[in-house]
């Protein structure tokens, strides 16, 4: 029993008890799904249904409030292994394990009836330990895509992001909304490509498509609207907070986004925004980066 997704441009598979539920039914997914190849290869395989134990003796990385309920997440390694649990006083815990030698396989608790809350952020942790190995992540942001190509806007919860592609919505013609909160970009043939995920937020917008990244703007909240160009240490900086922030805990997975950086930033622009929330910043925010 398996099912087949392909997301940034990577098979995931999913198996065990909770497959058929997640095709059918967990928000999100249905544009991904594709049709299962018993052969093919696999950036991630995900077993469900596992009777998983955490360890006695396990070394916590991080620990951080799940957004979603009155949970907790928390992420552990030992010398085999990585864990990362969701728990709750009021519903049974979700723990996904895989080797640290081999992020492809991942194991999960999940049975059918668990949380979907739960089981859509444990799948988006899993997925993403395993696409860190191949130059692909999440990114924390809201995107547009316009004249063919995305622009990824980053900045810390509440600071506009979603108001601010809304207005190139309103002001941009043909602009469209590819993600609201976390979409993925790769490198696919030499070229950086913003993907569409099944994970969007309060937003449901689950697009399985993929676009050129033209460039990526930072916003700040300010009295007035004003763009600049971040080269070097200020991009990396602008951009790294918005990558998994739990993988900067461990060194493997820190490298691996760090290897994504580099290859992102030598190829797309970033800019820092200084905006209000008004369609004067869109349009400032869309000339500048569109060279118009």
């Amino acid at each position: 029993m398996f099912n087949d997704y392909i997301i940034a441009n990577h098979r995931i598979r999913l198996t065990g008890p909770v497959s058929d539920a997640v095709k059918a039914g967990l928000r999100g997914f249905a544009p991904f799904v594709v049709e299962p190849e018993a052969e093919a290869d696999c950036a991630a395989t995900i077993l469900t249904g596992v009777d998983i134990q955490l360890p006695a003796q396990l070394e916590q990385l991080t620990e951080f409030d799940f957004d979603e309920g009155d949970a907790r997440c928390t992420f552990y390694r030992n010398a085999e292994r990585y864990y990362f649990t969701i728990e709750s006083d009021k519903q049974p815990t979700l723990i996904l394990s895989s080797s640290r030698n081999d992020l492809s396989h991942i194991e999960m608790n999940a049975e059918e009836g668990v949380n979907p809350s739960f089981l859509r952020f444990g799948l988006w942790f899993a997925v993403n330990m395993a696409l860190s190995q191949h130059l692909t992540t999440a990114v924390h942001t809201s995107v547009i895509v316009c004249h063919g190509e995305a622009v990824m806007f980053l900045g810390e919860s509440g600071t506009g992001k979603s108001t601010h592609t809304r207005l190139w919505r309103e002001t941009i013609e043909g602009a469209t909304l590819l993600n609201d909160d976390s979409p993925f970009i790769g490198i696919n043939d030499g070229k950086v490509v913003a993907y569409g995920s099944p994970w969007s937020g309060k937003t449901p917008c689950y697009k399985a498509e993929s676009y050129p990244l033209r460039a990526i703007v930072r916003l700040s909240q300010a009295p007035h609207n004003a763009i600049r160009r971040l080269r070097g240490a200020q991009a990396m900086g602008a951009l790294l907070p918005s990558l998994p922030p739990a993988f900067a805990y461990d060194g493997r997975l820190e490298e691996a986004m760090i290897d994504v950086l580099s290859a992102v930033l030598s190829k797309v622009p970033v800019y820092h925004l200084e905006c209000l929330p008004d369609t004067a910043a869109a349009q400032l925010s869309h000339d500048t980066v569109f060279g118009l």
